[in-house]
């Protein structure tokens, strides 16, 4: 589940970055906000690829793709992209788990339950 999640989060820490390009060209956003709020989520991004696996490190996940939905508001594309990515975090997700237990599975028919 890490690699593909982290795969998701790295992806988004690029279009934050693309997304506050164009906001900076909104005459009401200033600079300094637009780098701010995008510089705090670009980081959020990038540090939950390391907390992902820990308790609450998907919820986490779930309300950084909730605030890039929200974000559409001040860049409307983001609607879209950010519907796309939180599709692509819960395939993330939803697959990620599956390959783990087929990890397990597997790891327990060879006999070696601490390869999981």
């Amino acid at each position: 589940m890490r690699t593909l999640c982290a795969s998701t989060l790295i992806g988004e820490f690029f279009i934050i970055g693309f997304a506050g390009l164009v906001a900076m060209k909104d005459p009401d956003l200033s600079t300094g906000t637009v780098w701010t709020v995008c510089g705090i989520a670009m980081f959020l991004s990038v540090a939950l690829c390391g907390v992902i696996t820990r308790p609450g490190g998907v919820a986490l996940g779930w309300a950084l793709q909730i605030a890039l939905i929200a974000s559409g508001v001040f860049v409307p594309m983001m609607f879209f992209m950010g519907a796309l990515f939180a599709l692509l975090w819960w395939a993330s997700v939803h697959f990620g788990r599956k390959v783990d237990e087929a990890k397990a599975r597997f790891a327990a028919q060879a006999g070696r339950p601490d390869a999981a």
